[in-house]
């Protein structure tokens, strides 16, 4: 199957087969820049790092993640696609197996940061599906994709988890570089060829960046959004392991595992959220999805006063609601991205995405800081916020979208 550079996708957009190769290779490759989330204690213990200066390991992730969807992601708009990914996804094997043999933090921090550049092909593989996805569909089979990927984020930190507590670390990352092979195979089969039109060459398309950013209200407002949300997921998901491991809860490997895949059913938003995106109800998930994080981490504060299986359940019920918000924001978010002009869809979507994950390694470097500083109390005064200042700006956007509109 192949498409022309910028010709209008089908009708009836990638086949379920397609679509479910997608979801799959981006919800594998995404996780590789969380598995270390939950392994913050073992490895700083590995490496003899203080507790409160680990997150470092993860702010470097979070960084490179960063990097990549600043420098890479938006070569999906210059270069053939299918060759950029294949590339891309191969880099990440080596990176990743650099981390596992890692003798030193120094090499194993240097080579987190790999793992995040390399990690953006999972940004790469998006925009072709929008690409392919027709006007009227869009919204659903991103979505749905993006369904495939939150269950990577998600299913990560209980892998990671199991297989740390069985084999140590360092297997993780082994593990990883071999079901990234597989992904590099299906990517091979599955990826359509799309060569785009254009009249740039990499200095100019970076350059452009900056006017995009400068210019494209949408895409300020949704990626400040998504910044604000996705800095109290990678909070929450970094600190509340940090939490767990230690009295009175002192959650071993297994118990750890079932708390971080709890979180799992957030997933299921997805598709619903681009549906209602689709049938122009963007607004309404845009809401929803801040109410829900900002519920969440009401919810963190109150397991923090309260004990025993209430503390659990709440915690549980709390990690549910941030990963479904978060969730449905980036849906929503992505929708409205997608939405302009095709021939700058991949640098859309990257400085979209470039402003989340900025947040997120904010987040995760604030995770030891306020694990140390106040537990479950000091994550959920910043992660309620967060998420009141989210919902403070999206009031202001829709009042000033009615005042125009009157």
């Amino acid at each position: 199957m192949s498409a022309p550079a910028e010709h209008a996708a089908p009708d009836q957009g990638p086949g379920g087969w397609l679509i479910l190769a997608f979801a799959i290779a981006c919800g594998i490759t995404v996780a590789n820049i969380y598995y270390a989330q939950p392994l913050v204690g073992p490895i700083s213990e590995s490496f003899g790092l203080d507790l409160s200066n680990a997150g470092v390991m993860l702010t470097m992730v979070m960084f490179g993640y960063v990097l990549g969807l600043l420098f890479l992601a938006p070569l999906g708009d210059l270069v053939e696609n299918k060759t950029l990914i294949l590339i891309t996804l191969s880099s990440l094997i080596v990176s990743l197996l650099i981390a596992a043999a890692a003798p030193s933090a120094g090499v194993f921090i240097a080579s987190t940061m790999l793992v995040g550049l390399t990690a953006v092909g999972t940004q790469m593989i998006l925009p072709v599906v929008a690409h392919l996805a027709p006007e009227r569909r869009r919204g659903q089979i991103v979505g749905t994709v993006m369904s495939g990927l939150l269950f990577g984020i998600l299913l990560s930190r209980p892998l990671a988890t199991m297989i740390a507590g069985s084999l140590g670390w360092r297997a993780v990352f082994v593990v990883s570089a071999a079901l990234m092979c597989g992904v590099l195979v299906l990517m091979m089969i599955a990826l359509p060829r799309r060569k785009p039109e254009h009249s740039l060459n990499y200095a100019t398309l970076i350059h452009s960046l900056w006017n995009l950013a400068l210019t494209t209200r949408v895409l300020q407002r949704r990626a400040a959004y998504q910044c604000l949300l996705y800095g109290s997921f990678s909070l929450f998901w970094t600190a509340m392991p940090l939490v767990l491991e230690e009295p009175p809860f002192s959650f071993g490997h297994i118990a750890m595992s079932a708390f971080l895949l709890s979180g799992a059913g957030g997933a299921l938003v997805a598709p619903l959220a681009g549906r209602l995106a689709d049938q122009g109800r963007g607004d309404l998930v845009t809401a929803t999805a801040m109410t829900l994080v900002l519920l969440s981490f009401v919810l963190t504060w109150i397991g923090g006063h309260s004990s025993g299986g209430t503390a659990i359940t709440l915690f549980v019920v709390a990690g549910i609601l941030i990963d479904a918000g978060t969730q449905g924001n980036v849906v929503a978010g992505q929708r409205a991205i997608y939405a302009l002009a095709g021939n700058v869809r991949s640098r859309l979507n990257a400085l979209f995405l470039a402003g989340a994950f900025f947040g997120g390694a904010v987040g995760s470097g604030f995770s030891g800081f306020a694990v140390a500083r106040g537990g479950t109390t000091m994550i959920a005064i910043i992660g309620i916020g967060a998420s009141l200042l989210a919902l403070a700006l999206f009031a202001l956007e829709v009042s000033a979208r009615d005042r125009r509109t009157n």
